[in-house]
């Protein structure tokens, strides 16, 4: 078997195991999760919204509780790694295949996500180790550990602890590292035709140079990093839908529509049934926010304070900024600039020829035309819309063909076709002008950056692929530090070297152009997130009654004056941690 082959086997197999584990049933089950929680806790997304901010702040900082970072920073680590190219390249992915409805359901999973993460940073909380209480120790592993061997079951809770511990190294691998990577690599080469392993050294290098350094360093960059390319990315972000003011009520009224219904193929968008929407949003919802999966909870065990409620409240405030506030502004930029549903990119005068191949059907074309926006570039992706058998997830019967762009010795550009399955012949859709449209791929973050252009000609150039960099770095580096704790709790501090040696190594690998298409990425980052959702949402549920008695021993403690705030220390001072020092 050839690369591409077993590449297509393994993306293949890939879909299937994420076929099985984001069933519907799945979704539904974690957002009822969600929702049990939010009604347990007495709707803590308000404490979070309040009494959170306050703790931020620095109002409860004590220098002498255990534990080697303020809440500020705390939060900063967490928010580094939520933060990061789910906002842009995942939000993108989400309305180019579910469409814009997908958003609502981003909004509802982050809402839900706000109860799901209070909760689990509470459970990490008690259950932490601060054994040396400069460097703890902390996350779902320790509290099927700690909270098992409570109940007598010390041998259980190992196993337990060991299997979110795999999924977790999985998803750092997946979502919190190649994810990154590979847009970084995507959208610098889509820009400044830097080549793609390049790209992986230099990143790997920044990474490495930063995680050596351990939990203080990691929380000390974040501090600073975090506020920085959130302010950045967010005015740019009301820049573009002050100059497109006029058509934002259009665009909620999308994505209402395409929530509870399928909207009509258009453009580069080939229809959206409501349930793959559903789908989308509740994916990359949850892929941006973490919440349920347990990961962010190793970042707040660091945290000084020994009241776990406290630092819980903080977290909860994760998923408002990450899908609330930063998701949003990414959505309707991308749906006012009109890139999601854009008129082809090039167009082919004649129909291509449809040829059967083994297994499916694949197009043959000649000589590619102009490409709209810029040259054709070897190795760009190309796709074209065919109408086919049905498609439950477009509710209609229309498929994408995607293709490689080959140059040839003497600059003619080709493409070599995908096969697409089915016994039904596919014919190519014609465009409203005529010809057959040809879209050029543009996946995850250089759709976003595509979206900015439209609106502000250059702006997406520079401010995504800076971003793009700041935010990716910064969610590399807090995932290797979740990794990190994973290796030390199944095989111990020896351990750290090496992983970290991996981890930087993965970094290159996945901007070696093995990814291609959305959906490849999809493939590798859902089957992270989904097997750590499918660890921590049962520890969550076996332990909930522990997590939900101290949140509200807490408040009532709080509401009978038993902590005393004290006055909030100079902001400087919060964001570099000297609070605490």
């Amino acid at each position: 078997m050839n690369g591409n082959g077993f590449l297509e086997s393994f993306n293949e197999a890939l879909g299937k195991i994420n076929g099985v584990i984001w069933h519907n049933y799945v979704l539904y089950a974690v957002l009822g999760v969600g929702v049990l929680f939010t009604l347990w806790s007495v709707f803590c997304q308000y404490r979070a919204l309040t009494h959170g901010i306050s703790v931020i702040r620095g109002k409860y900082d004590d220098k002498n509780d255990p534990g080697a970072i303020n809440h500020f920073q705390a939060l900063s680590a967490a928010l580094s790694a939520t933060v990061g190219l789910g906002n842009i390249g995942g939000v993108a992915v989400a309305i180019a295949l579910g469409g814009p409805g997908a958003i609502f359901w981003m909004w509802m999973i982050g809402l839900a996500g706000m109860a799901l993460k209070t909760t689990e940073v509470t459970l990490s909380m008690i259950y932490r180790n601060t054994d040396d209480p400069d460097n703890p120790h902390g996350g779902p592993m320790y509290v099927a550990s700690k909270g098992f061997a409570k109940m007598g079951l010390g041998g259980v809770g190992k196993i337990v602890g060991g299997i979110f511990v795999i999924t977790l190294l999985i998803s750092a691998i997946t979502g919190g590292n190649m994810f990154q990577a590979w847009n970084v690599g995507e959208v610098t080469n889509e820009y400044a035709n830097v080549p793609r392993p390049f790209i992986g050294i230099v990143l790997a290098v920044m990474v490495g140079a930063v995680i050596l350094g351990g939990i203080k360093r990691i929380g000390a960059v974040a501090g600073r990093l975090v506020p920085f390319m959130c302010g950045m990315y967010l005015l740019a972000a009301i820049y573009v839908l002050v100059l497109k003011a006029g058509d934002i009520p259009e665009m909620f009224g999308l994505i209402f529509e395409g929530a509870f219904g399928p909207l009509e193929a258009e453009g580069a968008f080939i229809g959206g049934a409501w349930g793959y929407a559903f789908l989308w949003g509740m994916k990359r919802a949850l892929f941006s926010s973490e919440a349920g999966q347990g990961s962010s909870p190793i970042a707040h065990s660091a945290a000084k304070t020994d009241e776990p409620v406290r630092e819980a409240v903080v977290a909860g405030l994760e998923p408002f900024i990450d899908t609330i506030v930063v998701c949003t502004l990414t959505s309707l930029v991308i749906l006012s600039s009109g890139v999601w549903n854009r008129a082809p990119d090039t167009v082919f005068e004649q129909a291509p020829a449809v040829v059967q191949v083994e297994g499916g059907w694949t197009l043959q074309t000649g000589e590619l035309g102009e490409r709209a926006d810029r040259k054709w570039r070897d190795g760009d992706q190309i796709k074209v819309k065919v109408n086919a058998s049905a498609n439950e997830e477009t509710a209609n019967d229309m498929h994408m063909i995607t293709g490689e762009v080959q140059e040839s010795d003497d600059g003619a550009f080709t493409v070599t076709w995908d096969s697409l399955e089915g016994d039904l012949k596919p014919t190519l859709v014609a465009e409203p002008d005529g010809g057959y449209g040809g879209f050029a791929n543009f996946s995850g973050a250089t759709l976003t950056a595509k979206a900015f252009d439209a609106v502000a000609p250059g702006l997406g150039m520079w401010l995504v692929t800076i971003a793009s960099w700041l935010f990716a770095l910064s969610t590399m580096i807090s995932w290797s530090y979740y990794g990190e704790q994973g290796v030390v709790f199944l095989f111990g501090d020896k351990s750290v070297l090496p992983y970290k040696f991996i981890y930087c190594l993965l970094i290159f690998v996945s901007c070696l152009g093995f990814i291609k298409t959305d959906e490849e990425l999809d493939n590798l980052t859902a089957l992270g997130t989904g097997v750590m959702l499918w660890a921590n949402i049962p520890i969550m549920l076996i332990f909930g009654v522990t997590a939900m008695t101290a949140y509200h021993s807490y408040f009532r403690r709080l509401k009978a004056g038993e902590f005393h705030p004290h006055k909030a220390p100079p902001i400087t001072d919060v964001i570099e941690g000297s609070d605490v020092e």
